[in-house]
């Protein structure tokens, strides 16, 4: 079940990133934006496992709003802007990676009125987080654009998101095995509850968003996309090394084995900060094409249209979204 949503993702991300080129971003958005509204809806009545999968269904198959809203901030920046612009998305998926969790928690905890009950409705505990989303899938829009700018080298560029792409898929399989993973590793060795689980995951999400928006965002216009995403990367290796050491000072030294997840916290929130927001800077930045004057449709190799570019690009990550938690929960097993 975990990993539907993102094994759709994979699937559509692509065609809906051609058909944002072809048609317009805005149009393309906002239909979008009318299958996560029917995804929410089916959540909000679901009482049954299967209608459960079918809103998860249409939610991956009808999800855009991410890679469109990417592929319009860089149609709007120039180069120079386009890290600080990008992060700022980043910053706002750390923060509801915070806020989420206990928003939806607080709702499920607060059932829909026994009256609906009596009038013959029947909806799960989580109707009330649903009718929440519902709400706030209502009131998303965002602005079109047609802006495009021009690089050379068009080969040079297709090749290198080739790679990106290679690359993404192959990050998000280990570090989205690793987020699948972790919760059961504190459980079976500090016998952490849920409220523990959860203050560690949203420290995570807190100092991520700190990051992103205190180092990465000016950071990136210095250093460059290429070396900020290896230094994530770099955390990342760090993190998972202590994470590995953990289990040795379980029974010997529990407040060393704490100390050594808080810090490969720490550093999985500068991986989670930095690594994905930079790799999708760098991919934006091969897909400069300008647009006919007449035609409004892009010049160039159609591979290098910003949609059809970025919306593979999100496919390969999703993909890898999809198999980690699956390569994760063998390893659990």
């Amino acid at each position: 079940m975990g990993s539907v949503f993102s094994l759709l993702q994979f699937i559509v991300s692509p065609r809906i990133g051609s058909l944002s080129d072809k048609y317009g971003r805005r149009r393309v958005l906002l239909i979008t934006m009318a299958g996560n509204i029917l995804s929410a809806l089916l959540w909000f009545k679901s009482t049954t496992f299967a209608t459960f999968m079918l809103s998860r269904i249409i939610g991956g198959l009808s999800e855009g709003n991410v890679q469109i809203a990417t592929a319009i901030l860089s149609d709007v920046t120039t180069p120079s802007q386009r890290s600080r612009a990008l992060a700022q998305v980043g910053i706002a998926f750390a923060i509801c990676f915070c806020i989420g969790p206990p928003i939806g928690a607080y709702f499920a905890s607060r059932p829909p009125p026994t009256s609906l009950h009596t009038m013959g409705v029947e909806l799960n505990i989580y109707a009330v987080p649903a009718a929440v989303s519902i709400v706030l899938s209502a009131d998303q829009s965002f602005p079109g654009s047609n802006e495009r700018l021009s690089q050379p080298t068009p080969v040079k560029r297709l090749n290198l998101l080739k790679g990106l792409r290679r690359f993404h898929f192959f990050f998000l399989s280990v570090f989205s095995g690793m987020e699948f993973t972790l919760p059961f590793l504190t459980f079976d060795l500090f016998d952490w509850s849920n409220s523990q689980n959860g203050a560690l995951i949203g420290s995570i999400g807190i100092l991520s968003a700190l990051l992103q928006g205190g180092y990465v965002r000016r950071a990136t216009v210095k250093v460059g996309e290429g070396r900020m995403a290896r230094r994530g990367i770099f955390s990342c290796a760090i993190g998972l090394i202590l994470l590995s050491l953990v289990p040795r000072f379980v029974t010997t030294s529990p407040t060393t084995a704490i100390r050594l997840l808080q810090a490969a916290a720490a550093c999985l929130a500068f991986t989670s900060a930095t690594v994905v927001s930079s790799l999708t800077s760098y991919a934006s930045l091969q897909c400069e094409e300008g647009v006919d004057e007449d035609t409004g449709k892009p010049v160039g190799h159609p591979q290098l249209a910003k949609g059809t570019a970025l919306g593979l690009f999100r496919s390969s990550g999703q993909l890898g979204r999809a198999i980690g938690p699956l390569l994760g929960e063998n390893n659990v097993s």
